[in-house]
């Protein structure tokens, strides 16, 4: 069982059938591990703040904004891709703004199935009216409180925890990474480095990643986006790090040689980074219409998230930016089982490797996958 039926079905098919697959996924519990808070702000949000501080926007009201930050998305430009976080960023310079944007960010998560998240941003970028790192955080820790007992008053449970981000052209992530690893035990669980991967590889910031290691502490990188395979062998070999931010492009170490071997998956001969990253387990935070977004996939269709996934590396599916791509955790399940084929068997399959992956102790990983995932994915016939 698990494969869904298509939309056409008559009305005496399965009760989701008739109602199609993404009323089905919308139902079924998910989990997200690559949410970037700065790239999720509902466009009402942006712009209500924006009229507020006199911030200038493209676009005269919400409904242009929201096609304008998704067409900036869409322009196969990681460079322009980026340049939409101007405007994001801006509105995110208070406490009260912060809290606020992170309260919604729980509350529409939460709304489209998620039981888990870890979302992540950048606090040296919210420094300009004022605060300091350790506000930034604060504020933005209230916010989710807020918002996930909000959920929970409606009956969503949701469970967030927080990446602190550095940006990987900047000089601060020893700085960071001790910011991170000061809040550990108030919501925050893990460090991630961002920003432009060319030019700007993850060993500059070694001093960062002994200490957090030493610290015993959960490290992300953003690595194999819009750069190749160097980048993804320096996170895991030189820095050491637990998962892949996105890590797409471990597709330039996988030769795909045709027809399927003796347990029916591809048949591709993988080079040694490759290899080692899927013996090793090392979770890959798959982001497929950011992908898309900014060219490093041509479609959902072709994205090597399927690839991967019938190759069995550790594949997560993400939403990376829910407002520059116009996206959500139902979205990005409902195209991979409409654009490329896969059952509602993978869906509960990549949610339990995400929960697997989470930086959250053991017993409560335990918990969501046993008391939420599996019963949620047993609704739905799949077991």
């Amino acid at each position: 069982m698990g494969t869904l039926p298509d939309v056409t079905l008559p009305d005496a098919a399965s009760a989701f059938a008739v109602s199609g697959p993404a009323a089905a996924i919308a139902r079924a519990p998910k989990a997200l591990l690559h949410d970037h808070l700065d790239g999720g702000l509902r466009a009402s949000t942006v712009f209500e703040l924006a009229q507020e501080i006199g911030h200038p926007l493209p676009a005269d009201d919400v409904e242009g904004l929201a096609l304008w930050f998704h067409q900036a998305a869409h322009s196969g430009s990681l460079v322009r891709y980026l340049e939409t976080f101007t405007h994001t960023v801006a509105v995110m310079q208070t406490p009260a703004n912060l809290a606020r944007v992170a309260r919604e960010c729980a509350l529409d998560l939460a709304a489209d199935g998620v039981v888990y998240a870890e979302v992540r941003y950048a606090p040296e970028q919210h420094l300009t009216a004022g605060l300091d790192l350790d506000e930034v955080v604060v504020a933005v820790q209230q916010g989710f409180a807020e918002g996930c007992a909000e959920a929970a008053a409606q009956g969503r449970r949701l469970r967030v925890g927080t990446l602190v981000t550095a940006m990987r052209h900047a000089a601060r992530s020893k700085e960071i990474a001790e910011l991170a690893v000061r809040h550990r035990d108030a919501g925050v669980v893990g460090f991630d480095i961002a920003g432009a991967e060319a030019g700007y590889p993850p060993s500059r910031h070694l001093d960062a990643f002994e200490y957090l290691h030493r610290e015993n502490f959960h490290v992300t990188i953003h690595a194999g986006e819009a750069f190749g395979l160097p980048s993804i062998w320096e996170a895991v070999q030189v820095c050491g790090t637990d998962r892949l931010g996105h890590g797409v492009r471990i597709m330039d170490d996988v030769e795909v040689l045709g027809g399927v071997d003796d347990h029916g998956r591809p048949r591709v001969r993988l080079g040694r980074t490759a290899a080692w990253v899927r013996d090793s387990r090392i979770p890959l935070e798959l982001c497929p219409t950011s992908n898309v977004n900014t060219g490093a996939a041509a479609s959902v269709k072709e994205h090597p998230i399927t690839l991967l996934k019938d190759l069995r590396f550790r594949v997560t599916v993400n939403t990376d930016n829910r407002l520059m791509s116009n996206t959500s955790m139902t979205a990005e399940l409902t195209a991979l089982v409409q654009q490329a084929g896969w059952s509602l068997a993978d869906l509960r399959w990549v949610t339990i490797n995400a929960l697997k992956s989470a930086f959250i102790p053991f017993d409560e990983r335990l918990d969501i996958i046993e008391e939420l995932v599996k019963p949620g994915y047993a609704a739905l016939g799949v077991y």
